[in-house]
């Protein structure tokens, strides 16, 4: 292995070696870990920033009523449910669902945790009314009729029809619970509270537009005492740049590590990648009101067009995944694992554009130019792929894609996370007509699609269920209102000394579980 200042000296002193040394740290020992990001969320309310950039902050602000357990099943897929804030639950029948909470949890304002702020939470003021935080809040509890209070630490979530997930709904996404009267506070002149407190280990300390987020130790934390004082996400735009700061010691973890990156920073002695294979997807979604790609035929034939193998052996060293259709393996005996995978026909997409009479009107590719790593390189590479079969696409770069009015959007670049482990945690949840489908407009919306999604979502039987799936990805693959393009490769340079394991998701788990500092000795 090659030291940091040996390298330094080798290159010329090309990368600056700055603070070659661990986090600083505490008169305890504990140390200031400083986390280099691509982007930081504009809010840390966690049931609005449900982003890849906000949900590596908001997991560890936040806890969830019940928790997915990432650690100790092997792939960490994350299935498995275990206690957080409630210590049990029961079904008491096909619509209730009662749950005790744990006494004694502290906000970090001081206050008590209790029943009155898991009604709250999830109450349609801040889940699905007309001033939510929460834009597809019906995606996520469109079946949950109402939460009752039984009694401080016991409470009762009624819904409307049978719900399959819901214990894994109250463990995912937007089910992160806050304070009630600190959020009503907060929101008091606004729509919703920008910053709430949480019960989870660390707390917001200082949050600065463009620059950093940094949180402090919340050492009430239920949990047990947060490993590190203070965590500082450090907005660092440039891959490069992050690689700099993680080998000179400035970095302590750095986000969104490149694959050719990777030998680099291996080539150290003190500091290291880790990767993982996320529960997300890479895609593209296609405006279907636009008047060249009103034709199905046409979208169908920019989906055959794509060598996505390609894309992964020359963009991801070939260590990204093509799923087999939108869903993931997490999904258990609701995966469909002898489904035919996405094809690659440039010869069929010919004959397709030919009876749609497309006659090369010009297809708008609009991308951020940082947001997704490997997202310029996929799309120029794209671009060759589609041009090879007659296709005139041209790449519009902005650098907010949301910024374009919604008729001017043809195709853009997207990625879509399983929200819980089962379909209605992917292709439901994010296509289905109350969840962000299409992300900057609303132009998909078949019935038959929305009739099986709808009842894939209120069904118990698991035999009915799995062939409601089938037809809803059937459906989805059919119509083309998108494609998948792969499950990216997520990796991390890390400080070797630094315990800390990534999860499938973009949850950037900071718990005393899954972070130690050998260092410093915390």
């Amino acid at each position: 292995m090659i030291s940091r200042a040996l390298m330094a000296m080798l290159t010329g002193g090309l990368l600056a070696l700055g603070a070659a040394t661990p986090a600083a740290a505490d008169a305890d020992g504990r140390p200031d870990i400083v986390v280099a990001v691509a982007d930081n969320p504009p809010t840390l309310e966690p049931a609005k920033e449900l982003s890849n950039v906000g949900t590596r902050i908001t997991y560890s602000v936040f806890d969830t009523l019940i928790r997915r357990d990432f650690l100790s099943e092997t792939g960490g897929g994350g299935s498995k449910l275990v206690p957080s804030l409630a210590t049990s639950w029961k079904r008491l029948d096909d619509r209730t669902l009662e749950v005790k909470l744990r006494e004694g949890v502290k906000f970090q304002n001081g206050t008590d945790f209790t029943a009155d702020d898991v009604v709250f939470t999830f109450s349609p003021e801040r889940l699905i009314g007309e001033d939510s935080p929460l834009p597809q809040g019906r995606a996520y509890f469109g079946v949950l009729d109402h939460v009752e209070k039984i009694d401080p630490y016991t409470v009762r979530f009624v819904t409307k029809a049978p719900d399959p997930l819901l214990e894994q709904r109250l463990a995912s996404w937007a089910s992160w619970i806050v304070n009630k009267n600190d959020w009503l506070e907060k929101a008091k002149g606004k729509a919703f509270a920008q910053f709430p407190v949480g019960t989870g280990p660390y707390m917001l300390e200082d949050y600065r537009a463009d620059q950093h987020v940094k949180l402090k130790a919340f050492d009430g934390y239920w949990g047990g005492k947060p490993t590190a004082r203070t965590v500082t996400f450090k907005k660092v735009p440039e891959p490069a740049a992050r690689v700099a700061g993680l080998v000179s010691g400035e970095f302590d973890i750095i986000a969104n590590v490149a694959p050719d990156q990777i030998a680099q920073i291996d080539g150290y002695d003190d500091i290291e990648t880790r990767s993982v294979v996320l529960a997300n997807s890479h895609v593209l979604v296609y405006n279907t009101d636009n008047a060249v790609l009103k034709d199905k035929r046409v979208r169908q034939a920019m989906n055959l067009a794509i060598d996505r193998q390609l894309l992964v052996d020359a963009l991801w060293d070939g260590k990204a995944v093509v799923p087999n259709g939108h869903q993931y393996p997490e999904y258990g005996d609701m995966y469909q694992a002898d489904r035919p995978g996405f094809e690659y026909n440039p010869d069929k997409a010919r004959k397709l554009l030919d009876e749609a009479g497309y006659k090369g009107e010009e297809i708008a590719y609009s991308t951020e130019p940082q947001y997704y790593l490997n997202a310029l390189p996929a799309a120029q590479a794209m671009l060759e792929m589609w041009k090879a079969v007659g296709l005139n696409v041209r790449l519009d770069v902005r650098e907010d894609v949301d910024t374009i009015p919604n008729d001017q959007l043809m195709v853009r670049n997207w990625s879509n996370s399983t929200r819980y482990p089962d379909p209605v945690g992917g292709l439901w949840n994010t296509w289905g007509p109350f969840g962000s489908a299409q992300k900057s407009w609303q132009t998909w919306a078949p019935k038959e699609f929305n009739k099986v999604g709808h009842e894939l979502e209120t069904t118990l039987d698991h035999d009915k269920r799995f062939k409601l799936a089938v037809k809803l990805m059937d459906i989805w693959e059919d119509d083309a209102p998108g494609t998948i393009l792969y499950q990216p490769l997520e990796t991390y340079g890390v400080r070797k000394s630094l315990k800390w394991q990534p999860y499938t998701f973009y949850y950037m788990d900071l718990r005393p579980y899954n972070l130690t500092d050998e260092a410093n000795g915390s």
